[in-house]
Formats: C-alpha cells, structure tokens, sequence
C-alpha cells in the first residue's frame, strides 16, 4: 500500500511538472546566434493601479505589425489574463539599432481620444522578450496647471531596449521611454507621428539561471526581510502566549477536575468550573445540519491538502517570478484531482453521523464550494466581457474548465464518495449519549455564537495579518512575493493559533454546560476568514488607488472566494482540533 502511495505522488508531480512544461517560452533552449531573430510579444495594457482591468495591446492604436501572431497559451495564462501578440518591434540578437522607425501614422480624433484616456488613467504596458517580462508607461500627464483643466497630456513615441546577453543567451532587458520625444495628445485633433525604437546589447557575467533572480530581489531586500521576520517573531509570540495560557491555565484547571472525578467528590457549589462532566451524556449527541456539516468538513480537508501541496511545489521552485499562470494551472489541477478527497471525508462522516441520504450529501460537497465560485465567475465574467477585458476568458477556456469539472471533478468525487460509504467506520464516542438532552442554562451574551467568533478570529488573524499586506501587494498590485518559506511558517502559525484557540473557547463552552458545540468549533475555526475579507475592506480603501466598477467587483469578488475557502479550511482545523480534545477529556474519566 505504502509503495503505491508512493508511486502516486511521483505520478502526480510528474503530472503537474508537464503541465508547467508548456508555459515556458516557444524557443525553450534560449540559446541564439548573432542576427537570430528572438521572440517579442506584446502582452496587454492597462491602469497602473486596477491590475485586474487589463486590455489587448493593440486596443490601443500602436503600430500593427504587418504579420500579426497569437501566441497560444497554457490555461494558466489564460486564466491569468494574458493575450500574447507579435510585437511591432524587430530586436535581432546582438544587433545595436539607433532610432528605427516603427510606422508613420495618422491619428484620428478617435485615436488622439484613446490614447488620451489611456495616458490620463495611467496605463501601462507589457511584453516579453525571451520570456523576460517587459513594462513602461504609454505617456504622461503634465500638471503645471493647476486646474485639471490646464493639464496636458503627452505620448511616448520613442523607445529605448537596453538588453543584456551572455554568450549566447538574452540574461536582462530593460525598456525605457525617452522623455524628450512625445506627441501632444490633449487636444481633438488629427495628429501626424512616426514611432521609434532603439535597441543597445551590451554583456554582462550574470548566468542563465541567475537571469530571473532580479525579479524576486525586491521582496528579499534587508528592510523587507526585517518587517517578515517581524511578522514571524510577532506570530511566534502570540503563539507562545496562547500555549502557556492554555497550558498553566486550561490544564490546571483539567488536572483539578480529573482528580475531583477520580474520587467522586461531589462539587455542586463549582459546577461552573467542572460544568463538562455533567452534560457527558449530551456531549456527542449528533448536531444538527449534519449534512451540510458534513459536506463542510469535505471540502475543508480538500482546500486544506491543495493548501498544502501549493507549498511544497512552492518550496520546490515550480513557482518562479513570471512563470506564467503557473500558479492558476496549479490550482485548477490539484483541485480537480483533490475532489477525491472531499468525498472521502464528507460521505464516511456523514456515514458516522448515521445519515442516511449520502448521494445528497455529496451533491451538496461537490457545490458548496464550486457552487458559490462558479455564481461569482458568471458575474465577473459578464462584467469583463462587457468592459471587453483579457480577464474575460474565452468560450474555449470555459469548456477545458467544464471538461475537467465533468471529466476528472465529479468522478473522483463520486469515487471518493463510495470509498467513504464503504469505509464502514464508526463515530468514536468514549461515553453513551442519553436519549434526551439536557437543557442548556442561560449564558451572559459574551458565551454567544458571534462574540465567541470574533475572539477566536482575532488571535489567528493578528498573527498573520503583516504578512497579508504583503501578499495583497502581489496579488492586487506589481510587487513580487518569493518568500515562500516565511509563508509557510506563517501558514502553519496560523493552523496552530486557530487549533489551540478553538480547543480553548470549547473547553469554556462545555465548562458552561453548553453541549453544543460542534457548530460552534467550525464556526470559531473558520472566522479568521471573515477578519481577513474585512482586512480587504481596509485595503481596498486605505493602501490601494484601485477604482472603477470593474476592479472594485474583481477585487471584492474573487475575495470573498478567497476568504470563504479560508473559512472552509480552518473551520475544519478548529474542529478537528476540539474533536481530538473532547474524545480526550472524555476518555479520561469514567462516566457512568
């Protein structure tokens, strides 16, 4: 059994080192003569500051190259946005060109009007040369007046490739406009230009697989790592914190009823604080819902794994800067393949919880995460074919998508679903549970649902929440995120605080005689999620200059998706953690 476990991960990275394999550049040795002609695409354009809200180059009227090319992407670059082109740019390896002309133009009121837009709302664009990604700005904006209405608007028309080569291979390209030569566009009129290029090689000693080192340095700069390791050591001590809390505290208080059960000492004036032993017989009574519990401990255990083995392709390097859509392909695969696992756990427990419609159950696993995705991918889809965006995908995207769902999804669901009603395990409950329950006692309102989840969401959300500005910076702005080792760290930070938090809210809970209690752990576990989607609030409105209704919709959207598999996942840590701790203290003394 073991040797065939072992045979399905190298099985599975294989698979997924394929799949990587197609991202990768046309040319894949990278290796050039003097006078090879070496690929440059033309990628997208858009606002600097809305990272989702991107367009095809050529949406603006650039020069258009006389044999335009598309270059066909992985699903990752699809997924990613991007929509490679032929450049209008000829770069010959090793062959200094000084101010070629591109094309001579006439810009229509039309066009003089797009480009002004475009310079106004600062755009950017990007290419790749070499797989090498590429960025400069269209024009800029001249505001020696004051009033918005004095403002001037002007188009670059003249750019500088400065490349870098070793031997036979391109190392470094950096792109950068000349400041001297741009095309008034502010007002509505026809406007003749001729655009320029100038191209400059010069060696360097950098080797080939050094060359994307550059892109990651700027998040391994010595003030960077010094706010990281912050963030750690700041994680690490609310760590140790909560442990010695719960460990002077909590298992004194333990120890005091493991003895006082032992002799049987009867201790009516503190049943508050040894409150746990009188509900014993209502402590695993089932909850109710137990599908949907079930259902929800399914997909937490599969967001859990795909968590997990995003970072060990992470740590491995499979993630490198501008490896792109490397990182989407990754998510759309191991989450298909992972389905398995989701109708495993869900159905087998379901089975344990005695219920009887398992089908329906795993129904209900296949949707509550995918349901919920697919409803916002409809929506932002629709908004980014109206603002005919990249970040539309296109008809043929969807129905890979839809294959795999249909293919490879739902039968390893399925799969996973009859392996879990097979499994014919039984709920481990160390005592009987009676056949009617207790009332539960009125509590003050701080032992209620919502306040109980805003203090298990806080200690978790507080060890982590440096380390997500961070993170919110790469994935809604330019910054590069290569640390993934301190994520990791704080990744498994983050399951311990939320285990020992919930462990501890619960052993209060019981100790109030509250039995009740099954909810209440997933709930407590998964309420980081909701500290981090009201973190976005902030972000989006204090650290960002996102705008308009495209970016905004993205931004809270695919968020909310974020946030919601987060609840997912630690809710079904925070109650894994409290099941382990109640069959314990359970186990440890006698019930009658």
């Amino acid at each position: 059994m073991n040797n065939n476990h072992s045979l399905f991960i190298i099985a599975f990275f294989f698979f997924i080192s394929s799949l990587f394999s197609t991202v990768r550049s046309d040319s894949s040795d990278h290796r050039f003569k003097e006078g090879d002609l070496v690929p440059l695409f033309a990628n997208k354009v858009g606002p600097f500051h809305n990272p989702s809200e991107t367009y095809r180059y050529f949406d603006l009227p650039f020069c258009i190259p006389d044999h335009l090319k598309e270059k066909k992407e992985a699903l990752g670059e699809v997924l990613n946005g991007d929509r490679l082109v032929s450049a209008p740019y000829q770069l010959e390896y090793r062959r200094d060109k000084e101010s070629v002309s591109v094309c001579k133009k006439k810009l229509t009121k039309e066009d003089v009007g797009k480009f002004r837009s475009a310079v106004r709302k600062d755009y950017y664009f990007q290419m790749y040369y070499d797989d090498l990604p590429i960025w400069g700005f269209i024009g800029k904006v001249d505001k020696e007046g004051k009033d918005p209405s004095d403002y001037r608007y002007y188009l670059y028309k003249h750019i500088h490739f400065d490349i870098f080569y070793n031997k036979d291979r391109v190392i470094e390209i950096n792109v950068r406009t000349d400041p001297n030569a741009l095309v008034d566009v502010t007002e509505d009129n026809e406007v003749d230009v001729e655009f320029f290029y100038t191209v400059k090689w010069k060696e360097t000693n950098t080797p080939f697989d050094k060359r994307m080192d550059k892109y990651s340095q700027s998040s391994s700069l010595p003030h960077h790592l010094e706010i990281h390791w912050f963030s750690i050591i700041n994680s690490c001590v609310t760590v140790l914190l909560l442990t010695g809390f719960l460990a002077t505290i909590l298992m004194r208080v333990l120890k005091n009823d493991f003895v006082k059960y032992a002799h049987d000492e009867e201790v009516a004036d503190d049943q508050e604080e040894t409150g746990w032993k009188y509900i014993h017989g209502d402590v695993f009574r089932f909850p109710k819902f137990k599908s949907v519990f079930a259902a929800a401990l399914g997909s937490g255990t599969q967001l859990f794994t795909l968590t997990v083995f995003i970072f060990i392709l992470a740590l491995v390097g499979v993630f490198y800067p501008y490896n792109r859509g490397a990182l989407f392909t990754a998510l759309v695969v191991i989450y298909a393949l992972t389905s398995g696992i989701a109708g495993y756990t869900a159905t087998s427990f379901y089975c344990q919880l005695e219920g009887t419609n398992w089908v329906r159950n795993l129904l209900l696993t296949g949707c509550l995460f995918c349901g919920p995705l697919f409803l916002t991918f409809c929506f932002l889809n629709t908004v980014a074919i109206v603002y005919n965006a990249t970040a539309a995908l296109p008809f043929g995207t969807i129905v890979v998508i839809v294959l795999i769902w249909t293919l490879v999804t739902s039968p390893l669901l399925v799969l996973g679903g009859i392996a879990g009603k097979n499994s014919k395990a039984e709920f481990q409950a160390p005592v009987r549970t009676t056949k009617y329950p207790r009332e539960i006692p009125p509590l003050p309102w701080y032992r209620g649902t919502i306040p109980q989840m805003a203090m298990a969401g806080f200690l978790p959300f507080s060890a982590i929440y440096i380390e997500l500005y961070y993170i919110f910076a790469s994935v809604w702005g330019h910054r590069i995120y290569t640390i993934y080792s301190i994520l990791f760290i704080v990744f498994i930070i983050l399951l311990i605080v939320t285990a020992f938090i919930t462990v501890a809210l619960t052993y209060f809970q019981l100790a109030a005689e509250d039995h009740e209690w099954w909810w209440r752990s997933f709930l407590c576990g998964g309420s980081t999620g909701l500290f981090i989607y009201a973190y976005c609030l902030y972000y989006y409105y204090a650290r960002s200059d996102m705008s308009g209704f495209m970016q905004t919709s993205f931004f809270f959207g695919y968020m909310a998706c974020i946030c919601y598999g987060f609840f997912l996942m630690l809710g079904t840590v925070g109650f894994r953690a409290a099941l382990f701790f109640v069959r314990h203290i359970y186990r440890s003394i006698k019930c009658e």
